[in-house]
């Protein structure tokens, strides 16, 4: 095996400190990586630096190689084991560097993934099943994304669940190395609007219009829901801005069910033509003693 210059691949010296090299391997490391760099033998050099850092990160590695160089050009390096013959090949010697530092690596764990789930209201009603996928990075000794492994799981989605919670799916994220367990998979559940209802922690708000004689006069009013449409009953004399409440027709929540609340908004008819200008007269005549600002008045 060929014992190569590291400090001179790395372009450091034998006396620097481990700071240096770990600056001078992430400067390298940024300037050959195969997905990035533009030089002709990047790939190569890219392997070359991940080999010499391999072996200078390690104090005891980092010692044995000195070693070894040190003793390069001494013959007896190169003799075989025997009586009388105390030296060692380097390829053995340089071997037992790598192989060591196997031995000696303590498992690590996986890091965890976390992905976006979108998730409709319709869906948090009840428990349903995704089909996701996502990707596993592998790190190459640098700690560097090198390549993505794709990977896809049948998901279960718990009823009633909310904006921003997240689920946890053990040893489902990246492998670990040395033996080390893998890493957990989180899901970030992310609501998506909807066109109707606002969310108000488990109540719904709808905003239903109404025309100015069913608020004076009450009326009954189709509503959807997020399941089926309800009869809602708007009883005379209704405000603009009023809430009527409809019992269980919110979110699932893990001990009961959210309201619906629907929201009163008065919609005026289109410019009026003189027959309904008319009645809109006749109507104010008969309630000119009504003042809808009268709280003005009693504010000041």
């Amino acid at each position: 095996m060929e014992l190569k210059d590291y400090y001179a691949i790395m372009g450091v010296k034998p006396t620097d400190d481990l700071k240096a090299i770990k600056t001078a391997y992430r400067r390298l490391a940024r300037k050959y990586h195969p997905d990035v760099s533009k030089e002709p033998d990047a790939e190569a050099r890219f392997k070359e630096v991940a080999e010499a850092w391999e072996v200078l990160s390690d104090e005891q590695r980092r010692a044995e190689y000195d070693s070894l160089w040190q003793h390069r050009n001494d013959p007896h390096f190169r003799q075989p084991q025997g009586e009388g013959h105390p030296g060692e090949d380097f390829e053995d010697i340089f071997s037992s560097i790598f192989g060591r530092r196997t031995q000696r690596s303590a498992p690590r764990r996986g890091q965890d993934i976390e992905i976006e789930v979108a998730v409709f209201l319709e869906e948090t009603l009840a428990e349903h099943r995704r089909t996701i996928s996502y990707r596993l990075p592998v790190y190459n000794a640098f700690g560097m994304v090198e390549r993505e492994i794709p990977k896809t799981l049948n998901v279960k989605i718990p009823a009633g669940v909310g904006n921003g919670q997240r689920i946890r799916l053990k040893g489902q994220g990246a492998p670990g190395d040395g033996g080390g367990p893998n890493g957990d998979l989180w899901l970030t559940i992310h609501i998506a609007p909807h066109p109707l209802f606002a969310v108000v922690n488990q109540d719904l708000e709808i905003v239903v219009p109404l025309a100015p004689w069913e608020a004076a006069l009450g009326a009954k009013v189709a509503v959807p829901t997020l399941q089926d449409p309800i009869l809602l009953t708007v009883p005379p004399g209704s405000q603009a801005g009023q809430r009527l409440r409809v019992k269980g027709k919110g979110l699932v929540g893990k001990k009961q069910i959210g309201d619906l609340y629907a929201v009163i908004k008065i919609v005026m008819p289109p410019k009026p033509d003189d027959t309904t200008a008319a009645l809109w007269r006749q109507l104010a005549e008969t309630h000119k003693a009504f003042d809808p600002r009268q709280e003005w008045e009693n504010a000041s």
